[in-house]
């Protein structure tokens, strides 16, 4: 893969989620009955992130979670499979049965992520909304999904692939657009 630019460095990652973070307070008319869940793996830090701003500007710790889909995966047939899909922890510390659950993810790209993502929430409960924060649109929606939250829109094409790296998983936070070799 050939680097082609930085979509988002670390101030503008930062900026963008302080944005999302009034955006989600704003949308809901506050925080009350809000669960906040990332999506494995970045997802997660981001919903922290969002957790931690949220606590900032209302005062309030919002209950949140962690969401492995791997079992929830449509791309993931015999055909396809290398080896064994890795299974990840999913913590939901929060009752979310009639709550409003807010989905966060780095990427948004066909929506297969976020399909698999509500297949597995539900499994949990029932919220009485689903609403999504991802980092990244960079389009090419293959499923009728849009997020309600987002950071920033990067128009791509097929040939492009948008990396999403934060410090919490990879020691640097940044959004760079590649080119496919």
């Amino acid at each position: 893969m050939k680097p082609k630019a930085t979509v988002l460095d670390d101030a503008a990652i930062r900026r963008a989620l302080t944005r999302i973070s009034h955006e989600i307070i704003e949308k809901n008319k506050g925080v009350e009955d809000l669960v906040l869940v990332g999506v494995k793996t970045r997802g997660v830090p981001i919903a922290k992130r969002i957790k931690k701003k949220i606590q900032e500007i209302e005062g309030v710790e919002l209950p949140g979670g962690e969401l492995d889909i791997t079992l929830y995966r449509d791309d993931l047939t015999p055909q396809k499979q290398q080896h064994e899909p890795e299974l990840k922890e999913t913590n939901i510390s929060a009752d979310i049965d009639g709550k409003k659950v807010i989905l966060v993810d780095d990427v948004l790209y066909t929506g297969r992520t976020v399909r698999a993502a509500m297949d597995a929430l539900i499994d949990h409960g029932r919220p009485s909304q689903i609403q999504l924060a991802v980092l990244v649109d960079r389009g090419h929606r293959e499923l009728p999904i849009r997020a309600d939250f987002v950071g920033k829109n990067v128009p791509t094409s097929q040939g492009e692939i948008i990396t999403v790296t934060l410090a919490e998983t990879d020691d640097t936070d940044e959004v760079m657009i590649y080119e496919k070799e």
